[in-house]
């Protein structure tokens, strides 16, 4: 039996390498739950830096710096005690503290895996494992820790569903477990596992993501970078991780909901099947989705899930051209927006339906700050960056559009509304003067949507900015032969700047000659 801690609002379930504030899971660092634990087991004695470095490091040898970190963390995850103050308190020259409400040893006080908080239960989780080291060096096993303590900070700024996190004690002692075992032993639908090779200054990094019931793999990618800085490495391949598989969560977790709707319908059901229909972006599904969400907000309107994705699906059904009352539907969508964003400001999708909501009503300002701030909560937000580019290009801000765009699509690669991203892209690298990068881009999203009539558009402005207009009438000829969606997802940008809106029509105009 294990000895537990609890303290204020926390318990440490040593067994489990878990901390829990009232019953919910909080993401610590495997180095900050030893450092944790190191201090909850001091009774108040004041621990030294050498203390703590053995603690969390062992033997290895690592700068001082590195304990400021961890300290500097822990004390952001645990929050201020009751009376305002620190839980952990600085002795100068000396090392640290652990101070506030008295500590208390409990007998397996944590153990909460067989009766999950309510609120998890209706959320999906995810368990980070420890990534191998496949490099046959133990030296290099920092590397692989650091990464993975790195994706599970980065995959926390996503709040709809739960990450959890466990140390390189548990892989061992359940390396024997498949996929299926693991996660029921965490009590967590999804787990993320992959290995670190170094050789020489290359380093791979490989990662999958598996749907635990049924052993599936739903996302696997590989990174090959040069190893020049190793924190550089790891915060980019975090981002790039989190980036990538929080979206295929999203689209597993709402087609699962959608095949087993069978009447008995739950608020959370109601969203995910909406997610579902609103990522196959025709107009009969995101139709669909926005009357699911309207049931959601109706059936709880204090879930800021239902409002946020009402708010998307009305900024959705407008610039497409499935909009009967453009004005109406973009009042409702900014509304919804607005009460996610009351009802839970650290969710970096409320703050991006209010981006994207506010970008078609016109309120450009409004859509860059909201966008700057769902970046500010989740570094690794894909959407957050591809609408701030967006919101910076339709205020006439191409320059500083293109940046955010390009790190957005490296994040999220597959987004099923992609091809409206690249041709923002095309654009913003057109109005800055980088024509063969435009036409790239431009190409990408007729590759993602084959024949949709605004990309054939913009690869006409691109080629006919490189005066290669050959290509521009082909492309122009093949805009008359396709269906022209009865939106425009441009409307923004023609509005606000005149000398680009001529450009392109005097371009069209020449190529359809």
């Amino acid at each position: 039996m294990s000895t537990d801690f609890a303290f204020g609002p926390f318990v440490l379930d040593t067994r489990r390498g878990q901390l829990l504030r009232e019953g919910l899971p909080v993401s610590v660092s495997s180095k900050g739950l030893r450092l944790l634990e190191a201090f909850l087991a001091s009774s108040g004695r004041v621990l030294t830096k050498a203390e703590l470095m053995q603690e969390a490091w062992g033997d290895a040898a690592i700068e001082e710096s590195n304990l400021s970190v961890q300290i500097a963390a822990l004390r952001k995850q645990l929050g201020p005690t009751p009376a305002g103050g620190e839980w952990i308190a600085t002795i100068p020259r000396v090392g640290y503290r652990f101070v506030g409400l008295p500590v208390h040893g409990l007998a397996g006080a944590g153990d909460t895996s067989k009766t999950p908080p309510a609120e998890r239960q209706h959320r999906p989780s995810i368990a980070v494992l420890p990534f191998a080291n496949l490099s046959g060096d133990k030296e290099q096993e920092y590397l692989a820790d650091g990464i993975t303590e790195d994706i599970i900070t980065a995959l926390t700024r996503f709040r709809w569903f739960f990450v959890i996190a466990r140390n390189s004690s548990f892989a061992y002692k359940y390396k024997s477990l498949d996929a299926k075992q693991i996660a029921q032993e965490l009590g967590v639908q999804y787990l993320l596992e992959g290995s670190v090779r170094k050789s020489g200054q290359q380093i791979r990094i490989s990662a999958q993501l598996i749907e635990a019931t049924s052993g599936q793999h739903i996302w696997a990618e590989r990174y090959d970078l040069e190893l020049t800085e190793v924190f550089a490495i790891q915060d980019a391949i975090a981002e790039r991780v989190a980036g990538a598989i929080e979206p295929e969560l999203l689209r597993t977790e709402g087609a699962q909901a959608a095949a087993r709707h069978t009447g008995n319908i739950t608020v959370w059901d109601l969203v995910r099947r909406g997610t579902w229909h609103f990522h196959q972006v025709t107009r009969d599904n995101h139709l669909k989705a926005r009357e699911l969400f309207r049931q959601a907000c109706k059936l709880d309107p204090e879930l800021p899930e239902a409002h946020l994705w009402l708010g998307r699906v009305s900024a959705g059904v407008v610039p497409y051209g499935w909009s009967d009352n453009p004005v109406a539907d973009l009042q409702e969508g900014l509304e919804a927006a607005l009460k996610a964003v009351r009802l839970d400001e650290r969710n970096p999708y409320t703050h991006y339906a209010l981006a994207i909501v506010s970008v078609y009503s016109e309120r450009l300002e409004q859509a860059i700050r909201a966008a700057r701030k769902a970046i500010e909560i989740s570094p690794s937000f894909a959407l957050g960056h591809c609408v701030l580019g967006m919101a910076f290009l339709f205020s006439g801000r191409a320059a500083e559009a293109t940046a955010p765009l390009e790190y957005g699509l490296r994040l999220s690669p597959y987004d099923p509304q992609n091809f409206v991203w690249f041709n923002i892209l095309a654009l913003a690298r057109l109005f800055s003067g980088r024509g063969e990068a435009a036409l790239e881009a431009a190409a990408r999203a007729l590759q993602v949507r084959p024949n949709w009539s605004t990309s054939l558009e913009v690869l006409v402005y691109c080629y006919a900015a490189l005066d290669k207009w050959d290509e521009a009438r082909r492309c122009a000829q093949q805009m008359a032969s396709v269906a022209k969606q009865p939106g425009d997802v441009l409307a923004p940008l023609r509005a606000h700047n005149p000398a680009w809106t001529e450009q392109m029509s005097s371009a069209l105009r020449r190529a359809n000659i």
